[in-house]
């Protein structure tokens, strides 16, 4: 299962959710909220704020490890 995270390179939450997916071993896709791609899709979906992670069908705004986990265990 592929995860999706869009992001940004400055924004502190986001790097702290990638290190976390890494040191795990989770797959991801990392997409850039500042490019037209990553920003029509949240957009799309009124997000406001980083990282926005997509497990299976969920969406998960802002980064918390303990929600992360619970998410992706219910998948």
């Amino acid at each position: 299962m592929w995860n999706k995270i869009k992001s940004e390179d400055k924004c502190p939450h986001c790097k702290d959710a990638q290190r976390y997916l890494d040191s795990k071993g989770y797959k991801y896709r990392l997409t850039n909220a500042k490019m037209q791609r990553g920003r029509k899709e949240l957009d799309a979906i009124g997000a406001r704020s980083l990282p926005v992670l997509k497990i299976g069908d969920q969406i998960m705004i802002g980064w918390n490890p303990k929600n992360f986990e619970r998410m992706y265990n219910a998948k």
